[in-house]
């Protein structure tokens, strides 16, 4: 699995940050994301924990749910 981060800005107001599988063609259903962060820096620093949580599940070979599979609500 090559799980990958994304940091986006909307606007001036605030940003997102997500973990997907890099092949995967649909952004809407991550394995992980937030939302509302203030900077750059806080969206990313939360995305680098949340990518060392799930790598060391998929190492052990847990399986990897969904924003989806958990929630019933896409990103």
């Amino acid at each position: 699995m090559n799980l990958r981060v994304r940091v986006v800005h909307y606007g001036q107001r605030h940003w997102y940050a997500d973990i997907d599988d890099a092949d995967d063609p649909q952004p809407d259903d991550p394995f992980w994301y937030v939302d509302h962060c203030r900077t750059q820096t806080q969206a990313l620093d939360a995305a680098c924990a949340a990518l060392i949580t799930l790598s060391t599940r998929a190492r052990r070979g847990d399986r990897l749910y969904r924003v989806l599979e958990i929630t019933g609500v896409a990103v």
